[in-house]
């Protein structure tokens, strides 16, 4: 029983020193944070939240010289339909107030992602 203790603690003590190694999620830059933007209470890079990961968005949508105005109109508008399969049919509201420059520059950031 003592060496079983033993090499539990051993192999939880070498996990917990191995886990700062471990390469962090991708995250969004510090100016597509809240609160200028709202991106990040729905999306993330790598993974789905409520929306879709934008690596899934960029990956989606990588060679489409259309990609980029038609999701400035999404962005605007709001909407749904795209991603019902992974959204659960969740609608993105719409943001109105995000001016063409910022927006075209998340979206330039965004759609750069794809792999």
């Amino acid at each position: 029983m003592e060496k079983t203790v033993k090499s539990g603690k051993l192999i939880l003590a070498a996990g917990l020193m191995a886990a700062p190694l471990a390469a962090p999620a991708a995250d969004m830059p510090d100016w597509i944070k809240m609160p200028t933007y709202d991106c990040k209470a729905c999306h993330a890079i790598d993974h789905k939240l409520v929306g879709p990961a934008w690596q899934d968005v960029a990956n989606k949508y990588k060679g489409d010289a259309k990609a980029e105005a038609m999701l400035m109109q999404k962005v605007k508008k709001g909407g749904k339909g795209n991603w019902d399969k992974v959204t659960g049919g969740v609608a993105m509201p719409p943001h109105p107030n995000i001016s063409d420059a910022d927006l075209k520059k998340v979206l330039d950031f965004e759609l750069s992602l794809a792999k």
